[in-house]
């Protein structure tokens, strides 16, 4: 009986001792009130969030989807961020322990802040997308993407602080860091500020047809911070770095709203002037006349110049059409009537070639 009623001294001993001074009761009821609002966090998630999202979606705005799509994280965690202070302010802490518990509850409470922050942003991008005059898609993308990753950082920053660790050496240390980086990366922030710039100043966006003479042409599909990818005609993909943006012309093919022709045909030396102006003429009237051309943008079909083996003709003038398909075909027809032009008047397109006389001794 001696060594029954030890165990059982030993046991409530024990048992009134808990862990860490908080007994064993106050811990199972702290579990308890735990587990009930573990129960109300999926009562939130299938039944309020489940009542906004049907309510935003009667709208037509899509501002109010993106916020109730935004919040569900942050609401699932609100009732964990409960539970665990109702626990632990139920139960029995010493004064070391409770500002151990206190520090807990704190730090839960800031990510949670910092957590709606960040998913506050995503919505004011819609907000942002009514600038679109004034700031492009891809730059509105790039500004959410750092204000995400700073409130991040400050998030992290505030939580160090709360456990005691100061920021402000680590800021220095990484401020060192940094400069040793930005020594050995000059390309990497050469690229960046060039990104920023083709942004800014609306170079190109996604989806335009670009070409930068003797580096890349095709549509682009992705600006990113440090090189943009470009889909080339035969379906690769090239990836260039910004800079190349920045220190080339590059011509936004996507932007033209009238495409030039300019020609230079080579008719033989044996033509003579009548036939020359009649040529000229006829190919005039038919830029006039034409509904493929825009004679008000200017036009020009002169006898240009001499040259070793021909009677050069210069030819320009602007298409109507500002889509590349029907421009070939457009040119297509010009060269057609051009040759029925000069072959009705009994001309001939030179090619080039040399006469070689011989002395006789």
């Amino acid at each position: 009986m001696e060594v029954l009623k030890n165990f059982k001294d030993l046991f409530l001993s024990v048992w009134t001792k808990g862990i860490m001074g908080v007994d064993f009761f106050q811990i199972i009821i702290g579990l308890a009130i735990f587990f009930i609002f573990l129960v109300f966090r999926g009562l939130i998630s299938k039944l309020i969030i489940k009542k906004l999202e049907l309510i935003s979606k009667r709208t037509t705005n899509k501002l109010d989807d993106t916020f109730v799509k935004s919040m569900v994280g942050p609401t699932r965690f609100f009732p964990i961020v409960l539970g665990v202070f109702f626990a632990s302010y139920y139960m029995s802490f010493s004064d070391e322990m409770r500002s151990f518990v206190d520090n807990i509850n704190r730090t839960l409470i800031t990510i949670l802040i910092f957590w709606i922050i960040h998913q506050i942003i995503e919505p004011v991008s819609y907000v942002l997308s009514g600038l679109d005059k004034i700031l492009t898609r891809e730059l509105i993308g790039w500004i959410i993407k750092s204000l995400k990753v700073l409130i991040f950082i400050l998030g992290v920053a505030a939580v160090l602080e709360l456990w005691g660790i100061k920021i402000g050496p680590i800021i220095a240390g990484l401020g060192l860091f940094g400069v040793a980086v930005a020594l050995g990366a000059q390309d990497l922030f050469k690229n960046l500020i060039s990104g920023i710039l083709v942004l800014v100043e609306k170079r190109f966006k996604i989806g335009d047809w670009i070409l930068v003479e003797g580096i890349i042409e095709g549509i682009v599909e992705k600006i990113g911070f440090r090189s943009t990818v470009i889909r080339k005609f035969d379906k690769s993909i090239a990836i260039i770095p910004n800079f190349q943006f920045a220190e080339n012309a590059v011509i936004n093919v996507s932007q033209t709203t009238n495409w030039i022709i300019s020609w230079v045909i080579n008719l033989q030396y044996d033509t003579t002037v009548e036939q020359l102006k009649i040529i000229r003429n006829e190919i005039e009237d038919y830029i006039i006349k034409n509904e493929d051309y825009k004679p008000e943008l200017g036009y020009a079909v002169r006898v240009d110049k001499f040259s070793d083996s021909s009677i050069d003709m210069y030819i320009r003038c602007f298409t109507k059409t500002d889509d590349w398909d029907e421009w070939l075909a457009v040119k297509e027809r010009l060269a057609i009537s051009i040759k029925q032009i000069v072959e009705k008047n009994k001309a001939s397109f030179a090619f080039p070639s040399q006469s070689i006389y011989v002395e006789k001794k």
